[in-house]
């Protein structure tokens, strides 16, 4: 396989949409390389923010490569949207010696994932030394409640 040569063909004569998944890769690796992010975060774009002591946002562009068969956002990406607020809320509220994993999750889809943009919000539920329980709700940009999440996470040290 001639790497160069299929990028070459597919920025020559791809599609818009083809167009947009090199794009979010190219994002994905610059994502990578400047701040250590998962290549999956880099794809979604994400960026956060608290908006509140124990709550944490997510606002990202729905995109041709969330999109499933249906036209709607993939479950699975709902999913990981939703994961990464919480484990993003609740590393961000640790020690710099500690990190959190998910352990369980739970995922209910309320309404197709349809609009421009998805926001997640995570709440934080509990923090301890061992454990930290949050939730997340995704909805779209007109407040449309698509998915409710609530997650628990290990506290490890480095």
């Amino acid at each position: 396989m001639d790497l160069g040569k299929e990028l070459g063909e597919i920025v020559a004569d791809g599609t818009a949409e083809e167009h947009e998944i090199l794009a979010l890769a190219v994002q994905a690796i610059n994502q990578k390389r400047e701040r250590q992010s998962a290549y999956p975060s880099g794809f979604l774009g994400l960026r956060g923010e608290f908006i509140g002591e124990r709550e944490y946002r997510f606002r990202i562009p729905i995109t041709s490569y969330m999109l499933n068969r249906g036209g709607i956002v993939h479950g699975g990406i709902t999913a990981t949207l939703a994961d990464s607020t919480m484990g993003s809320l609740i590393n961000r509220s640790l020690a710099p010696e500690k990190f959190a994993v998910t352990v369980e999750m739970k995922t209910n889809y309320l309404q197709p994932g349809l609009g421009k943009e998805l926001i997640s919000t995570a709440r934080m539920i509990r923090l301890g030394e061992t454990l930290a329980v949050a939730d997340c709700q995704v909805e779209n940009e007109r407040g449309t409640l698509i998915a409710l999440t609530t997650g628990t996470f290990s506290i490890q040290k480095w």
